[in-house]
């Protein structure tokens, strides 16, 4: 027996939200964090060390290797894009923002491609509203828009999607394949055309040679077999059929590519004891907030139409569990969290026709209060860096960074104070009375998103890249290594061996430093090196005494507990 539908919607509450306020956000939100910082710590450094070796010529593009290491980055696919783009800008871009422009362009693709994936979603006859005996329903084409509105909405309001966004590594070419295959799974079964079946094959590519094949592999086989339970179902069968041969046929291309290649590689690591669990849990609240409290409501209120095997609730549920299975089954699992925002995001859309107004009222004062108040905090402290008042908040920036020196920049401030008065004008529109639109309870959580992103990126911005960048530690280290010892300080061509460092480090240390740095197999002829004493293997401890002494102790400004040893070579 077939279910009604739970969404009760008249053609007033899909009145569209206006193009250029959405195109407005978008922007807004995926430029910021891309322009004038430095690289980050950890896996941002990492592969834009390797990107800029690459299109220099220094490393091979199927073996890129740096300092005698191979990148720890999965896949290669990021990296390439970073050295095209520095090879294409000719040196007329700087090199960090060259990097970044096709991830830039990857973030849009990411947004548009879940908005036309719930697009279509919504299009299918299960998913429209009941309709009135007189007339007045939604109309399907109106409806879907605004769903898929809202599900755009909700992924900028995910609070997990702001910083690994707008890293230029291996996980975002990951999402973009996510989406991209959400998309297909949602076009292809009602009809066969160019553009998704482009968007599966470049989606299980991106996923592929981005280190996720075997996330490939099952979104690819199980978008495939809800494609096939749609052709039962469907009043034309023949596209559904089609589109699970397609996606069949694409995913298993795409495997034995992954094979060719020799990129299988598992990393199954399932949580060990309480404390793991806990930390996944905390994870999954804060993470995918407020999505997957719509999510779940979604699961609830479309439950029969679920367990019929609609598409609109099943494909984005089964790419949603995927990214479940992957969180606690793979590390980082906050890099694997990140792959199901899209599918949240679509399932939180078709919570909309169903809230009550109760609902949607604690959603919109929460969220005015919470990134009010966060807004108003921001401010506080940049006031305090720049002027020094209020006291205590400038206190505890100088003693959480100490060495920071702020300086005052217009063009960021601007931005800020734009960002913020239309945050006002917002507030403003949501709480005076308006025309129902089932959007609008989402308005106020990607405002207040986008808001918070923007004025971390322009306010913040250098005290965030005095804190997430190497820049700092490594400064002390060059001053160190110039300063003459014995008269013989570090020249232009002379090796410095690393003992314990990582990947990132020593990319920060070749690019921002400047330094010839080796790996510890060839730290013979070398005449300085740089350890970490809570290296696994401490090179205090390996290295002989009578050849090697310490020269100073370089301590990360904003971690005390991040030390690094200087040492030099004795001369005899």
């Amino acid at each position: 027996m077939t279910r009604p539908s739970p969404a009760i919607v008249a053609q007033a509450a899909v009145r569209p939200l206006p193009r250029w306020a959405l195109w407005l956000l978008c922007l807004a939100y995926a430029v910021p964090g891309f322009i004038g910082r430095d690289p980050w710590r950890g896996d941002d450094m990492q592969a834009f060390a390797f990107m800029r070796e690459i299109a220099l010529g220094h490393a091979h593009w199927l073996t890129p290797m740096l300092a005698g290491q191979p990148p720890e980055t999965n896949g290669l696919l990021p990296l390439w894009l970073g050295a095209c783009a520095i090879r294409l800008s000719d040196g007329w871009l700087p090199t960090e923002l060259a990097t970044r422009l096709p991830f830039m362009l990857l973030l849009v693709l990411i947004l548009i491609s879940t908005w036309r994936a719930v697009y279509h979603l919504a299009l299918s006859p299960q998913a429209q509203p009941v309709a009135f005996a007189f007339g007045g329903e939604a109309q399907p084409r109106d409806y879907a828009r605004a769903i898929a509105d809202g599900a755009l909405l909700a992924l900028i309001a995910t609070l997990g999607l702001a910083q690994f966004s707008h890293e230029t590594t291996s996980h975002l070419t990951q999402l973009a394949g996510t989406a991209l295959l959400l998309y297909a799974g949602a076009a292809l079964p009602v009809r066969m055309a160019r553009r998704p079946v482009l968007a599966a094959g470049i989606g299980l590519l991106c996923l592929a040679l981005s280190g996720a094949p075997g996330m490939a592999l099952l979104l690819g086989l199980g978008s495939a077999a809800l494609a096939a339970g749609h052709a039962r179902t469907a009043p034309s069968s023949t596209p559904a059929r089609r589109a699970a041969a397609t996606l069949v046929t694409l995913t298993i291309t795409t495997a034995l590519l992954v094979k060719w290649l020799d990129l299988w590689h598992w990393r199954i690591n399932l949580p060990g004891d309480a404390h793991e669990w806990r930390s996944l849990l905390r994870l999954l609240v804060w993470f995918i907030w407020p999505t997957w409290l719509l999510a779940l409501w979604t699961l609830w209120r479309w439950r029969h139409q679920l367990a019929g095997g609609d598409s609109h609730i099943a494909l984005p549920l089964w790419f949603a569990l995927i990214a479940l299975a992957a969180t606690f089954g793979t590390q980082p699992a906050d890099r694997a969290l990140f792959q199901g925002l899209p599918a949240f995001a679509a399932l939180a859309a078709f919570a909309l026709p169903t809230l009550t107004r109760g609902f949607a009222a604690v959603i919109d004062w929460f969220t005015l209060l919470f990134f009010s108040l966060s807004a108003i905090v921001i401010w506080v402290i940049w006031l305090a860096v720049q002027t020094g008042v209020p006291a205590q908040p400038a206190a505890n920036v100088a003693r959480l960074a100490p060495g920071f020196e702020s300086r005052f920049a217009p063009l960021p401030f601007t931005v800020a104070i734009l960002a913020t008065l239309a945050w006002c004008a917002l507030v403003r529109w949501r709480t005076a009375r308006q025309r129902p639109a089932i959007w609008k309870s989402l308005v106020l959580p990607a405002g207040g998103a986008a808001l918070g992103w923007v004025l971390l990126m322009t306010l913040w911005l250098p005290l965030l890249n005095y804190g997430r960048s190497y820049a700092p530690q490594v400064a002390l280290l060059h001053q160190v290594l110039q300063r003459p010892h014995d008269g013989q300080p570090l020249h232009d061509g002379d090796c410095v061996a690393g003992f314990g460092l990582d990947q990132p480090l020593m990319a920060a240390l070749i690019y921002q430093g400047g330094l010839d740095m080796h790996p510890p197999n060839e730290a013979t002829p070398c005449g300085w090196a740089i350890a970490d004493p809570d290296a696994d293997v401490n090179a205090l401890e390996v290295l002989p005494s009578d050849a090697w002494e310490q020269m100073a102790m370089v301590t990360r400004p904003t971690d005390r507990r991040d030390q690094l040893v200087v040492l030099r070579r004795r001369t005899r």
